[in-house]
């Protein structure tokens, strides 16, 4: 052979299953036969031992891809098997090849039933995977499998992918097939950063027992605090065994995060575990690719320290900073540039004094062992053992302070701590009062105001806590772990200067562009068998013109495990914005035979549009029921379509003051009240750490449009391990417009401390002007001269007002020292309130305690003192369980107002907004459409002399008709004057809102047109528009309080234990309030049994009923 080549293929790895990663073939590369031939003697400049061939792992692990391949045994009879398993993974340039899987990571007895394994198969580059082939040979004593899934993770690829079975294996079983093609769902693959190699090398010092025993980790830290996860090196015991010996190089080659191309700090430690764990550590080298692939660096990270319980100060983890960079790059000619040279401004190495104050509060201290994490914007420490205090022998007592020194890399600015134990020992409740560190380096100084137990028993039983720094005023949820947090941060401004391709880790999946807006979706899955599912739902939103939001995954909360049969599951999440929903793809990922969904009814709520829709779906999703498809489109034409209020995005912010025990564990509530109505009682959600002491919290409220704000109402409950809560101010921040609206308050909520209350009210401040005005109340209440018309119960009333309502005020002390008996008139005042203006409605209960519950009441003024002026609520009725219609409850209309007859003719003020898109100098005719009566054309004729609907302009007009009740609709047409010409092409005029004013009652009507109107010759061409907005006004809100009865029926279902013995109460909402909570109760009658219906009978003024709310509370 003349021209004679030889390869060199160098391995250098186990072929065992004991061994390395347990596979029994390996695929090689070929190298420069430099890297396999010994040196010559002028090479070899002295002789050194070290092998050429130990330099390639790093490179080859790098042209190689490391798969970890987990397979899912089925939970069914005989699922294990003994037979021989092998896999072949195939991609775009190549396959594997059969390889036999007999090493696992997680069982030595491999595949059995309901049994997860974990291999590793290791080959070059297949390109992109997309087919497994997975088989047995038959053998052993029950070769047969059922195969659940089978998921391949590629860290190398930043991808890990899931190949549903969910089939047989057996020649006994299915289809009888014992190999079997699986190919990859893809909406089941989740994708991450790439890992990339790294050549870790830990150089043991030469001094006696340096060696270890233990499990060494490593964590590595690149710039902006991104790190590895920590990472064992050692893969079993007996590793453990034969690397870190005293003056040994232990050598690693591991694919981790990718940190970027600055490591800033390692941190190294171990478990110490084993006959001999102290470690005495020389330095460590970490060896990794440059990103041009062109070359290698190698950073030096000096220790020379011990990790030792018994040496140096007794500590088991170092954090290390590179002292030198050795760069290796291969130049366009071929040859090898080598560069040597020291970090820049490496981080310094810190010793952090940290002090820990125990509280003074009985049962305070603690024997638990505590950790610390502490974060600051440059990394952070990592869990640390606070093992030795350095000022006392017995830590954590009551009412002391312990010093711990900590050393670690220069955090930058501390912001924020997490502490824990681990519960152990007898006296293992702890009460932190708070937590100081001081850099010792620059002597700065970070205070943590924590306040908390520690406990199992005690506030929320949590051992565990995250404190921030007092100063610090940023986002304290960035770290978030569900979708519903990201939601609130997407909704959130602190959102607008974030790139959304930033976005990494789980909550990618999440990331939406464009505008965002909340949704509410619920879905009824089926009750028939195998109708539940545990595959992962998602949909799409289609607005017009096919505009789609990005897959909106409809995830349940931790604890819960896919849609069970009957149930009904609700998903709070947000998508983009595509305007009007004209569609809504409903589906979900799961591709197994086994992953069939029968879905009832999909319901969709989009708040910011005011609409709810409800699909009865009725329908399979599976690949192997109905039509086999696992999506469906539904035209939301075929929904039942409610209204529920227009709800706008606002931004709430709010501040706890600086008191001791000013945070809170008790329940939030908030109503809020505005020109244009009033919300419900709405409860702030209490995750994580709001409402703690001098900390601001910020997240997202859905609130009706009822803007300009007026006043706000906070409750709490006053229950939990710390009912007290210390409120500064609420700052309201409008989503779309950017209004602020603040409110003040800076008292104590509290039963003890303060004004004493558990409820406030706050008057809204807008632009530094207050919305409402201050006043006192007079009220008088004349109790009737008839027998037994006094009573001993405890009387509230609420008083309501064109400036919404007083809340509950307790009728407690009276001039009387014996209240509300017969023919005596009892005077109560509040002070400092926020004035209702005009008073319309009053409600009166009692609790119905006492000897003599019942009560006969004549009359209630009420008398606004800032204003002298005197508002009567006449009553002469009962309000007991033995009198009269048995109502303990009462709403009375205001005797002041008068009612008017209803109005047969009205004047009406028109306002027409001209938009930029088209002006007109022809004629307009409009038609109002009302609830009543339907209006006669109203004609707007433009003339050059008055000269109407220019471009940006607005025109007011009048005009007289038949009183139309509300208005409904609109009909708009654009019509040519009689000696106008038109010409061919089309002319438009550009309508954008009309706003329609009924001048006796002053009820507003606002339409959003925003249209474009061609101009017609006939009458026959016009739009019609539907009110978007109503603004109902006092006067006409007085004409409907009259007294009405109303009829409540409640029919029982037939399912098996439908009835109840409960105390049931009903509210009844409408546009006029609510009847407060009304119990259903009869008496000598057993109520709500199955089957059965019952009626009631409420009493109270109208109010235009819109829906009721049902509650029942066990116990009598």
């Amino acid at each position: 052979m003349n021209n004679e080549i030889t390869y060199y293929f160098p391995c250098q790895r186990w072929l065992a299953v004991e061994e390395d990663d347990g596979q029994l073939s390996r695929e090689l590369l070929p190298v420069d036969e430099s890297y396999v031939l010994p040196p010559s003697e002028d090479e070899e400049g002295g002789g050194d031992d070290s092998n050429p061939l130990d330099n390639l792992a790093l490179e080859q692990k790098d042209k190689s891809t490391t798969f970890s391949v987990t397979i899912k045994t089925g939970d069914k009879k005989n699922a294990g098997t003994d037979a021989n398993v092998f896999i072949t993974l195939f991609g775009t340039q190549d396959d594997t090849g059969m390889t036999l899987l007999k090493s696992s990571k997680t069982n030595s007895d491999k595949f059995e039933r309901d049994s997860i394994e974990i291999f590793t198969v290791e080959t070059l580059d297949l390109g992109d995977l997309w087919k497994v082939r997975i088989g047995h040979d038959n053998t052993g004593k029950a070769p047969g499998w059922f195969v659940d899934w089978v998921e391949v993770d590629a860290p190398s690829l930043g991808r890990c992918m899931t190949f549903p079975c969910g089939r047989w294996l057996a020649k006994s079983e299915d289809d009888g097939a014992i190999v079997r093609d699986l190919f990859h769902a893809e909406l089941q693959t989740r994708l991450y950063t790439p890992f990339v190699p790294y050549e870790i090398t830990l150089y043991t010092s030469d001094v006696f027992a340096a060696g270890t025993d233990a499990n060494i980790f490593i964590i590595i830290y690149g710039c902006d605090a991104v790190c590895t996860q920590q990472k064992y090196l050692c893969t079993n015991k007996r590793e453990q065994k034969l690397f870190f010996e005293r003056k040994s190089a232990s050598r690693f080659i591991m694919e981790l995060e990718d940190v970027g191309e600055i490591i800033e700090k390692i941190r190294i430690g171990h478990d110490n575990t084993g006959i001999n764990p102290g470690w005495h550590c020389s330095h460590v080298d970490i060896r990794r690719i440059l990103p041009d692939k062109d070359g290698t660096e190698t950073l030096t990270f000096p220790c020379d320290r011990w990790l030792a319980t018994s040496e140096d100060d007794k500590k088991t983890i170092r954090e290390l900073v590179p002292y030198d960079i050795f760069t290796e790059k291969y130049m366009k000619d071929g040859s090898l540039r080598q560069v040597y040279k020291e970090v820049e401004e490496p981080l310094d190495i810190v010793l952090y004094s940290v002090q820990i104050f125990t509280g003074n509060v009985p049962g305070a201290g603690t024997d638990a062992k505590v950790y610390i994490t502490i974060y600051g914007d440059l990394g952070d420490t990592g869990e640390r053992y606070l093992g030795k205090s350095e000022n006392r022998t017995n830590k954590f007592e009551r009412g002391t302070a312990d010093t711990f020194i900590i050393e670690a890399a220069d955090l930058g600015v501390i912001y924020k701590i997490k502490l824990r134990h681990d519960n152990t020992k007898l006296c293992a409740d702890w009460y932190v009062e708070k937590v100081e560190i001081w850099n010792d380096t620059n002597e700065d100084e970070f205070l943590f105001l924590c306040g908390r137990w520690l406990s199992l028993k005690k506030e929320d039983g949590r051992l565990e806590r995250l404190f921030y720094e007092k100063e610090y005023t940023g986002d304290r949820s960035s770290n978030c772990s569900s979708p519903a947090d990201f939601w609130e941060i997407t909704l959130s401004s602190k959102m607008a200067d974030i790139d959304i391709a930033t976005v990494t880790g789980p909550m990618a999946d999440y990331v939406q562009e464009g505008p965002v807006i909340p949704y509410y979706v619920s879905v009824t899955t089926g009750k028939q068998k195998d109708a539940a599912t545990d595959s992962r739902a998602f949909i799409f939103l289609i607005g017009e013109d096919d505009e789609r939001s990005n897959r909106i995954w409809l995830d349940y909360p931790r604890g819960k495990k896919g849609f069970s049969c009957g149930s009904v599951e609700e998903f709070y999440v947000a998508g983009l914005d595509v305007g009007v929903i004209k569609k809504i793809e409903l589906g979900h990922d799961g591709a197994s035979p086994e992953s069939c969904w029968l879905v009832e009814e999909l319901c969709l709520a989009v708040p910011t549009q005011g609409t709810k829709y409800t699909l009865r779906c009725n329908c399979w999703l599976a690949k192997d029921r109905g039509d086999g498809v696992t999506s469906r489109v539904f035209d939301l034409l075929d929904a039942m379509v409610v209204n529920i209020g227009v709800k706008v995005l606002y931004e709430m912010t709010v501040w706890t003051g600086d008191v001791v025990g000013g945070g809170t564990d008790s329940n939030i509530f908030m109503t809020l009240y505005g020109t244009n109505g009033s919300t419900e009682e709405v409860q702030l959600d209490k995750k994580k750490a709001r409402f703690e002491r001098e900390q601001n919290d910020t997240f997202i409220m859905e609130i009706l449009d009822i803007a300009p704000f007026t006043k706000m109402r906070i409750r709490i409950d006053g229950l939990g391990s710390r009912p007290e809560w210390f409120l500064e101010r609420i700052l309201l921040k409008n989503m779309n417009t950017g209004d602020l609206t603040m409110f003040y308050y800076g008292d104590w909520l509290s039963q003890r401390k303060g004004k004493k209350t558990l409820v406030c009210e706050m008057c809204a401040v807008i632009d530094g002007e207050e919305m409402m005005e201050w006043t006192s109340y007079t009220v008088s209440v004349k109790t009737s001269d008839i027998l037994g018309a006094g009573t001993d119960a405890n009387v509230f009333i609420i008083i309501f007002g064109e400036n919404g309502d007083s809340g509950p005020l307790a009728l407690k002390q009276s001039a009387n020292w014996n209240k509300f008996e017969r023919n005596s008139t009892d005077t109560f005042n509040f002070s400092d309130m926020l004035s209702l203006g005009h008073l319309c409605k009053l409600r009166v209960w009692h609790d119905n305690k006492g000897i003599f519950p019942g009560w006969h009441l004549s009359y209630v003024d009420v008398k606004d003192n800032s204003r002298d002026e005197t508002f009567r609520f006449q009553c002469d009725c009962w309000l007991s369980k033995n009198e009269g219609d048995r109502q303990t409850v009462r709403d009375f209309p205001c005797a002041n107002n008068e009612i008017h007859d209803e109005l047969e003719e009205t004047t009406y003020e028109i306002i027409i907004e001209t938009g930029n898109g088209g002006e007109t100098r022809e004629n307009v005719w409009l038609i109002l459409e009302g609830r009543k009566n339907r209006s006669k054309e109203f004609l707007v004729e433009n003339s050059s002399r008055q000269r109407a609907f220019r471009k940006g302009t607005t025109d007011i007009f009048e005009f007289d008709s038949v009183y139309l009740g509300d208005i409904a609709s609109l009909c708009v047409g654009h019509l040519a004057r009689e000696d106008r010409f038109i010409p061919k092409r089309e002319l438009v005029w550009h309508v954008k809102t009309i706003t329609i004013t009924e001048m006796e009652y002053g009820n507003v009507y606002f339409f959003n047109c925003d249209c474009l109107i061609p101009l017609k010759r006939k009458r026959k061409y016009f739009k019609v528009f539907e009110v978007t907005k109503t603004t109902e006004s006092f006067a006409s809100k007085v004409q409907s309080l009259v007294l009405v009865k109303y009829e409540v029926i409640v029919t029982t279902g037939y399912e098996p234990g439908a009835g109840t013995d409960a105390n049931v109460f009903v509210t009844i909402f409408g546009a006029n309030g609510d009847t407060g909570k009304r119990e259903l109760k009869q008496k000598m009658r057993n109520l709500f049994e199955r089957g059965s219906t019952d009626h009631f009978f409420l009493e109270t003024l109208e109010l235009a009923v819109t829906r009721l709310k049902l509650a029942a509370r066990c116990g009598r």
